[in-house]
């Protein structure tokens, strides 16, 4: 034991070094064992028999008739599930058949329509032998593609008939399918009820030896023994570890070190609270585990493609110390403070270096205010993927290789791929968790929100899987839905650990292919029970109209701001006119394209947005000498290519090209351009223009400068 303590105590020392830290990035590979690393393997390897055997032991007895009964009433769900889904499949062949017919009235005929109608133009254009050909060839094409789709609708009208005919049937054999699926439900929670384990499972007093179990067995005795044999540091890290069963209960709820590097997460965690002294206590203690348990196996880091210096994987130490110095900054989501170690583990397994994240910070704050204070929590941060993203592939060729990844798609846009990602991103930047959620043929997000986790840009529940251990995506909600309460939650890890002492091959969630054994299908169907019990809410999805399309069916109300006189004073000092960019006489109000926000550099900005029908606005100013000036204006853009067209109405000149910078999203301000004013009342126009595709700007004001008069 003394031994013990003084490696301890020298591993400690080290880690308050500055060296620990910087090695925190190295994540040498452990190498085979040697001679020592053979007596450690063989160390913890007798700990982890031991507390089989002892846990084994403490395991409730249950009786065999009471186990058929469960495994009975487990196949009697099996079964009923198996029914829905053959009814549910069935009666989908109605949507499919409707989809059909669409598509033969909508995209084939309708196609063909428009084939003929431009051959039809072609052939009347036509002025050579050479143009009458093609022109005609194109249009008998066209003609008997139309016939071909009125065949394929006669067909498909037919099947779809058929299929309405059917509907009532098939919605009957849903509907009693339903209800053979929830007796079927209710009688297997009843088995679990009548397995007796009620009182086991709300106990604490194994939990410290399941914790201990737990890590044994996630990382191997040999793996801790391969950590432990680089140095008597390491090893004091994995015996002081394996002595702290505060944190190792802490690492297991959370899921555990990825793939079972315990060694090195431990190595990170300390890493993270020798270089700040706040990491040690609430939730920045509960932050450096997470990123610890998340970093264990490294990250790569997406720098820019120019970038000077690439970093190859994140700084877990770095990490740390960023979201630390931003929560304690307030700049990330009020919730940040009250999320467990498992919700921030997926806040910091993002792959964008921490500069980024502070850009979209930045960024978001500067050109969508309303972004970040919206009481929408389903779209909070991450409406900027509705409003700015553009959909489509078109414009990606313009990345440009001295942005990062992230900021490139806001300047471009994507498809469902790059908007999800760009989504998943702005959460991270704010501190709230989100994981991907694909779907068949479609990349959407999950992420957190104070009433439980919602879909973003996808399907509802039901339509996908995640990247995590839990797949399926119905089965990543329960153990959301399920975490709400702690000590609840711990009921279900308990009947998950005595699986692992069982021998059992873990099975995470009831929607997957894998059948479990009965400690994992006690654990399942107890989270099920809990879940009823707390009255969960499943969210809707949201944003599913935005899928592939770029331009939402759905109006989303923006919390506009009031603008009071004080913001629409102009400020005439030493003949420079300063014109708040709210201080229009048209529009007067929030509307169309034009929306009137708060801004983060005080005061209120005009936002225009990417999206509708063009909009100009005006400015009603009196110009006290007659002249030549300078204009230049205070703005955030995302993307590039934008000018605002200035004139002064009346006055018969052509308009003064005011070109935007690329700020990527950041305030700057534009170069001057030279416009002539007369004297006294005027009123100043301006309209967008963008180059090629539309895009957003926000602007906080206007300078007027007036210039030498010429020959002065």
């Amino acid at each position: 034991m003394a031994k013990l303590r003084s490696l301890l105590s020298h591993a400690l020392a080290v880690a308050l070094s500055v060296g620990l830290a910087s090695t925190a990035l190295a994540a040498p590979q452990d190498p085979a064992l040697d001679a020592r690393g053979e007596r450690l393997a063989a160390s913890y390897t007798r700990q982890l028999d031991s507390l089989r055997a002892e846990l084994q032991r403490s395991l409730p007895r249950v009786s065999e008739r009471r186990r058929a009964a469960y495994h009975d009433a487990q196949q009697a769900v099996n079964v009923a599930e198996a029914e829905l889904a053959s009814a549910q499949q069935e009666l989908g062949k109605l949507g499919t058949a409707k989809a059909l017919v669409d598509h033969a009235k909508g995209k084939w005929i309708g196609g063909a329509d428009r084939g003929i109608a431009q051959a039809e133009a072609a052939l009347a254009k036509a002025t050579t032998d050479a143009e009458r050909d093609a022109a005609r060839a194109d249009l008998a094409k066209w003609q008997q593609n139309r016939r071909d789709g009125e065949q394929a609708l006669r067909e498909r009208q037919a099947t779809l008939d058929q299929e309405l005919r059917e509907e009532p049937r098939k919605r009957r054999a849903v509907e009693a399918a339903e209800q053979q699926l929830a007796r079927a439900q209710e009688a297997v929670l009843r088995s679990v009820e009548a397995l007796r384990l009620g009182d086991f499972l709300k106990s604490d007093r194994l939990d410290e030896r399941f914790a201990r179990f737990v890590v044994l067995s996630e990382a191997t005795p040999a793996g801790l023994a391969r950590f432990a044999q680089r140095g008597a540091e390491q090893q004091a890290l994995v015996e002081s570890m394996l002595d702290d069963n505060t944190l190792l209960l802490q690492m297991v709820v959370a899921d555990g070190a990825r793939e079972g590097r315990y060694g090195r997460a431990m190595e990170i965690y300390r890493a993270i609270q020798a270089a700040s002294p706040k990491a040690a206590d609430a939730a920045l203690q509960r932050l450096a585990l997470a990123i610890a348990l998340e970093h264990a196996v490294p990250i790569a880091q997406r720098d820019p493609a120019t970038a000077s210096q690439t970093e190859g994987s994140v700084d877990p130490v770095a990490r740390y110390r960023h979201y630390e110095a931003a929560f304690l900054a307030g700049e990330l989501d009020p919730a940040f403070g009250a999320l467990t170690v498992w919700d921030y583990r997926m806040v910091v397994d993002g792959d964008e270096p921490d500069a980024t994240l502070a850009w979209g910070r930045e960024m978001l704050r500067a050109y969508r205010p309303d972004h970040v204070y919206t009481k929408d929590y389903n779209w909070r941060y991450v409406a900027a993927v509705r409003t700015d993203i553009r959909y489509g592939s078109d414009d990606n060729r313009f990345d440009k290789s001295e942005l990062q990844f992230y900021q490139n798609i806001l300047m471009n846009g994507g498809v469902c791929g790059r908007r999800a990602f760009f989504g998943r991103f702005i959460l991270r930047a704010f501190g709230i968790p989100t994981t991907a959620r694909p779907q068949r043929g479609h990349a959407a997000l999950v992420h957190w929100t104070p009433k439980g986790w919602v879909v973003c840009l996808g399907a509802g529940w039901g339509s996908g899987w995640t990247k995590t251990r839990y797949d399926r995506d119905l089965d990543f909600l329960a153990t959301t839905q399920a975490r709400a309460d702690r000590d609840s939650f711990l009921q279900v890890k308990r009947a998950q650990w005595a699986g692992d002492v069982s021998g059992e091959k873990p099975v995470y969630g009831l929607h997957g292919k894998a059948e479990p054994g009965f400690w994992y299908g006690v654990s399942l169907r107890h989270q099920q029970q809990l879940i009823e019990q707390q009255g969960a809410v499943t969210l809707a999805a949201v944003g599913e109209e935005l899928g592939e399309a770029n331009e939402s069916r759905v109006v989303y109300e923006t919390e506009a701001a009031e603008v009071t006189d004080e913001d629409r004073r102009i400020v005439v000092e030493d003949g420079v006119l300063t014109i708040p960019a709210v201080a229009t006489s048209e529009p007067t109000r929030s509307g169309g394209r034009i929306l009137f926000l708060p801004s983060s550099l005080g005061g209120k900005q005009l936002h225009y947005q990417r999206t509708g029908r063009a909009q100009p606005f005006e400015y009603t100013l009196l110009v006290p000498v007659a002249g030549r000036y300078a204009l230049s204006a205070r703005v955030a853009t995302p993307s590039w290519q934008q000018h605002l067209m200035v004139s002064v109405k009346g006055a018969g000149h052509e308009p003064v090209d005011l070109a935007l910078p690329h700020t990527v999203g950041l305030w700057g301000v534009t170069e001057p351009v030279e416009i002539e004013l007369p004297a006294g009342s005027i009123v100043l126009r301006f309209e967008h223009r963008s180059d090629g595709q539309e895009k957003g700007f926000s602007v906080k004001d206007f300078t007027l400068r007036p210039l030498a008069r010429r020959g002065s």
